[in-house]
């Protein structure tokens, strides 16, 4: 994967740094000119730290100019994160609390469009969004592990293991997904649609990484790992409704089908065992479990408004 298009003045400064190893531009950095062109930025820093770029060199993951433009854009998203949320719920029963706060949560469906009465052409735009978060599916929970007791890491490496196959390669749940989208006829790379996708798909994919890669935000990667699974199943019921309904290929329906019954489990172990430990073990975590359990609801409803709006305008 080479490094993205810039959107704004932000993102061409620290593109070309990452690209000529000239680092020094990026400490007198301009402010973003738009939320694209901070969340560009971001997820490219980001990506420094998965699968990198072929255009920029390796020892560039932590330069410490780039990683202060990071810091800076962090600071200024969990900030803006946090004041979208909630009140939420006083500590009590965790996992009834958690099961009716997301229950509570109200918001636009795209799977029902999807399922309904979305055509070809705006499942294709669908899947190919949704290519940047599923071809590194789970990575970003990994990065917690590390940071857990050994209760709450076992826990996690029970869920991981799913999401990773079992063991097997082809069953890995980002490989189940690079078949549907080349047996679609759309392309598998890695990263290959990163210029068309809206700034909403952008602020979702750098959650993750945001709650993924700082260690004091754990309980936060775990509520949205929660909140994730917790939602997950009956929109996969009607999103592969909706694929067999416009005809797409076996590999692509299967991609949602496979996530029916394993997310009806993942979010028993999610919520139960894995944030259920972890709050047992650390309870003034509390508030930082339910601010990612919101988050991942509420990026998902930015992402459907969007599409919802512009399909239906």
């Amino acid at each position: 994967m080479l490094t993205p298009t810039a959107r704004g003045p932000l993102s061409v400064c620290v593109l070309e740094s990452l690209r000529t190893g000239d680092t020094s531009r990026a400490a007198d950095a301009p402010d973003a000119g738009s939320p694209e062109d901070a969340q560009i930025t971001l997820w490219a820093l980001y990506e420094q730290h998965y699968r990198g770029f072929e255009d920029v060199a390796g020892d560039l993951e932590w330069d410490p100019q780039l990683i202060a433009v990071r810091r800076r854009l962090e600071q200024d998203f969990e900030r803006e994160l946090r004041a979208r949320t909630p009140r939420v719920p006083e500590p009590g029963n965790f996992a009834e609390d958690f099961f009716a706060f997301v229950a509570d949560h109200d918001g636009p469906s795209l799977a029902a469009h999807i399922h309904r009465s979305a055509s070809d052409d705006q499942v294709r735009e669908f899947l190919r969004h949704k290519s940047i978060y599923h071809l590194k599916e789970s990575d970003h929970t990994t990065w917690v592990i590390p940071r857990l007791s050994d209760t709450v890491k076992a826990a996690v490496m029970e869920l991981q293991y799913d999401e990773y196959g079992g063991g097997n390669p082809h069953r890995l749940h980002a490989h189940l997904f690079a078949q549907g989208l080349a047996a679609s006829g759309l392309s598998a790379e890695y990263g290959a649609y990163i210029d068309e996708v809206p700034v909403e798909v952008l602020e979702q994919n750098n959650v993750m990484s945001l709650f993924g890669l700082n260690r004091r935000l754990r309980a936060a990667s775990l509520g949205f790992l929660a909140a994730f699974e917790a939602t997950s199943s009956s929109p996969s019921r009607k999103i592969a409704g909706g694929l067999e309904r416009l005809g797409f290929p076996a590999e692509m329906v299967e991609y949602y089908t496979e996530h029916v019954e394993a997310d009806a489990v993942h979010e028993q172990l999610a919520v139960r065992t894995i944030c259920g430990a972890l709050l047992a073990e650390e309870p003034s975590l509390h508030e930082d479990v339910f601010f990612g359990a919101w988050t991942s609801l509420d990026q998902d409803d930015r992402y459907a408004q969007r599409m919802l709006g512009a399909w239906t305008s």
